[in-house]
């Protein structure tokens, strides 16, 4: 049967990209490419922790990653449309099968060339077996435990959008029987102006069986406040697929994060992630010292490392988004 293990479980690799497209990253791609070059190192931890395969598109590119990580990574040419990969690229199950499925740019609204070929190029490259879904989902909608927990949002799942006329029931049974889950567990919104239409990895994460963390707001002026007491409530209420009551963790919020035009940009320092010996949480504008110090003791034997995503967010995402676990 179909298992898909936690992220807290031994990677054989962690997938990524290169900042390639200076057509869509403009003057941040240069402060994009050195925030991912500072993740990537992390990660590798001094060839200690995670082997790195990172994909760039186009010569300049690749020198550039290279130059940057090419002593903590391996980098490998390849296409893509940008650096997604939670959502473009495959999740890989406990067997090392590589599974893919349709993706249509967040619902049609970012439809860039060569991303709906990721999933299978890095399954090509991870010399795995490829099996492709017939429905669309992104990885980063979706969070698991590895003992068959399934969390997700409505607001991003059953989003017309996505996979039309899909209700919790549909959805569930789909999602059973491509990834092998039990039970799925069920919030409504995601944080504002999130382009992915609720994602779960910029809301709540578990961090072991039957324990789950998520975001308490900063402060009254939080632009996700209802949002984020709203999900500890939800949390709260649930059992997982093994019958415990969710231990529900709350950490500091990043709290109003605001783009060039004053708009509140969906900053999040849910959108850590699990390395073998190191966890990477995004950081911006001097947020993180609470949020780094709270997840510390989360994570027995491994070092909690904040980083800046200030200039990966201002293409929607932060570390987890640009990445993807491929188990041992």
């Amino acid at each position: 049967m179909t298992t898909i293990p936690a992220e807290w479980q031994p990677h054989k690799a962690i997938w990524t990209a290169w900042p390639s497209a200076g057509d869509l990253w403009g003057e941040d791609l240069e402060p994009a490419r050195a925030e991912v070059a500072a993740m990537v190192r992390a990660l590798n931890d001094g060839g200690k922790g995670d082997k790195m395969r990172v994909l760039a598109h186009g010569r300049e590119a690749e020198a550039s990653a290279k130059l940057s990580i090419g002593q903590s990574a391996e980098i490998i040419p390849g296409a893509f449309g940008d650096i997604w990969f939670r959502d473009t690229g495959p999740i890989f199950d406990s067997a090392g099968v590589a599974h893919g499925f349709k993706f249509n740019g967040w619902g049609g609204k970012y439809q860039l060339p060569h991303d709906d070929e990721v999933g299978a190029r890095v399954a090509l490259l991870a010399k795995a077996d490829y099996r492709r879904h017939d429905f669309i989902l992104e990885g980063g909608a979706i969070e698991m435990d590895g003992e068959g927990t399934l969390l997700t949002t409505r607001q991003c799942l059953l989003n017309p959008n996505r996979n039309a006329h899909w209700t919790e029931e549909g959805a569930e049974v789909a999602l059973k029987r491509a990834l092998g889950v039990e039970k799925v567990l069920w919030l409504s919104e995601g944080l504002l102006n999130d382009h992915t239409d609720g994602h779960i990895d910029n809301l709540a994460r578990f961090v072991a069986p039957g324990k789950v963390v998520c975001q308490a707001p900063a402060n009254r002026d939080d632009p996700n406040f209802d949002v984020l007491e709203e999900i500890a409530l939800e949390l709260g209420a649930m059992r997982d697929a093994k019958g415990r009551k969710l231990e529900v963790i709350r950490i500091p919020s990043v709290g109003a994060v605001e783009d060039e035009d004053g708009e509140a940009v969906p900053a999040s320092h849910m959108n850590f992630l699990i390395g073998n010996t190191i966890v990477v949480v995004p950081i911006y504008s001097g947020s993180g010292d609470d949020a780094v110090n709270a997840l510390a003791p989360l994570f027995p034997g491994r070092r909690i490392i904040g980083l800046s995503s200030n200039a990966i967010l201002t293409g929607g995402g932060s570390f987890h988004c640009i990445t993807q676990q491929e188990p041992a």
